[in-house]
Formats: C-alpha cells, structure tokens, sequence
C-alpha cells in the first residue's frame, strides 16, 4: 500500500507512485465546482451515530473539519448548529467553500499539520479525506488539537457492492485502471488502517441510504474522482461513453439510484 502523502509533501514526487499519488490528491483543485455540484453528502443517520458515539450533541460543539474540500461535510455539521471550522489545503477547493458556505470559516493547512491551538476542539471531522494523510502525523496532531473528552471521526461513504449492477461498474472502472492495481488500493475501514500504531480505541458504525440523481450527475459524480481526475481526457471520454450505455440499460428512464454504505470511525480522548 503506498504510504499516504499530503499535496504538500517535499518527498510527494521522489517515486512514480507517490508522484501519481501527489497528482491525484491535487486533481480536485481544477474539479472543485463539479465535486461540489455532483458528490453525494451524507445521510443524518451518520450524524445521529456522530452525537452518540462522542456523548454530546453536535449543537455548540467547537467542531474542526479537515480536509473539507467544497464543504460537504461542513455544511451539515453547521446545520446541526456546530461551531465548526473548516481546515482545507487545497486553493481551488477552499475557494469553492467560499463561495458556497461564505458564513464558515475555512484556513489553509492539512491533517499532518494542523493550523490549530492545542486543546482547542471539541471534534475532528474527516470526511473522505484521512486517507490523504500521514497516520504517524495526523494522529499526534488530532491528539494534540482535541481538548480532552473530545473525538476524532472519520467517515466515508462507499459504494455498495452487493448490488448488482454497482458491483459491474466497478469492475468496468477496475479494467479500466488496471495498471493502477485499484483493487489492491481499496481498504478496509477499521482501526487498522486508521492508526496502524493502536494508539487510538475507534468504534465503528455503518448505515447504508441512497440517493436518485440524473444519469449524468452519476457521471459527473464518478468523474470527481482523482483517478479519472488524473486520466488522459481521451481515455476518460470513451469510458464513460460506453459507461452511458452500459447505465442507460439498467436505468432506462435515465435515472439512476446510487446506494451508499457510509462507514463512521470514532475514537475519543480521555477525560480530564
């Protein structure tokens, strides 16, 4: 498994996999505005499994979101009355959360180094995004960051493979990318791979929900993705042309339902 880097790693290009891995995590800064038109959000059952796996409500709570990217994430935090700040290295990303959540607060830097005081937070978010950390960086630095009580939370939402014809697309993706070896990149989302040192004791929850959106927001959803971000646009163009095809068999109407199993890791700090 390459180790994770973030786009600001000096040693991010010293091989042709973190290079390919330093490209990919700065791809969305150009797709900023089609990530945050097409990405799905999250269920409010996460954030329900949020409130009570932290032992306090999202409400008034001094919440961090790292590596926020359009502010996805940030948005539903702030409707459950957080008092969140967003934390976010990339220009073009930031400038789409400005634009779309002007009322938050959003600084440049990234979980390996957060631009934070200690004890400040009451909690971490990472929202697909711990993966574009350093786990021996990251981990000090959430420790450092949270007041004690408080949590770290790390969340994504995954496709959900037992369904038929999600399973096919990706393998299709899979064929495609083939010289990335994309199934060997895929992880389990456990302890694990969270913090590989143990430090930290994570719950784990999952709720799967699903959303129905126009063919081409699917597309356009599944093209926010850094490998396809990071493709020639002559590959990605005849991909998705048959990827048309292949979807508009299944959803006639051209309406597809994309399910989702959304998987939440918590770990809190002791108290005082």
């Amino acid at each position: 498994m390459t180790t994770p880097l973030t786009p600001d790693d000096p040693a991010a290009a010293t091989t042709p996999a973190r290079a390919h891995h330093s490209a990919r995590a700065h791809s969305f800064n150009a797709a900023a505005a089609q990530y945050a038109a097409n990405r799905p959000s999250y269920p409010p059952a996460l954030f329900d499994a949020l409130e009570e796996l932290t032992g306090r409500p999202l409400k008034g709570a001094r919440a961090v979101d790292v590596g926020a990217g359009t502010g996805l994430a940030t948005a539903r935090l702030h409707e459950r009355g957080a008092d969140v700040i967003a934390v976010e290295p990339g220009a073009g990303m930031a400038t789409e959360f400005r634009r779309t959540l002007p009322g938050v607060p959003v600084v440049r830097g990234d979980g390996n180094a957060l631009p934070l005081a200690g004890h400040s937070a009451d909690l971490l978010t990472y929202a697909q995004a711990w993966h574009w950390t350093d786990p021996a960086l990251a981990v000090p630095e959430a420790l450092r960051v949270l007041r004690p009580g408080g949590a770290l939370a790390l969340w994504w939402n995954t496709d959900a493979h037992d369904v038929p014809w999600i399973a096919e697309s990706a393998r299709r993706v899979d064929r495609h990318f083939a010289h990335l070896n994309l199934s060997a990149q895929k992880r389990d989302f456990d302890a694990r791979f969270a913090d590989p040192t143990g430090t930290l004791d994570f719950v784990h929850r999952e709720a799967r929900w699903s959303r129905r959106v126009p063919l081409d927001t699917h597309l356009a959803n599944l093209g926010s993705h850094s490998v396809f971000l990071t493709d020639t646009e002559e590959r990605a163009a005849a991909f998705f042309a048959e990827e048309r095809r292949h979807l508009l068999a299944v959803f006639p109407t051209g309406r597809v339902e994309e399910t989702y199993d959304v998987h939440l890791l918590v770990a809190r700090t002791p108290e005082a």
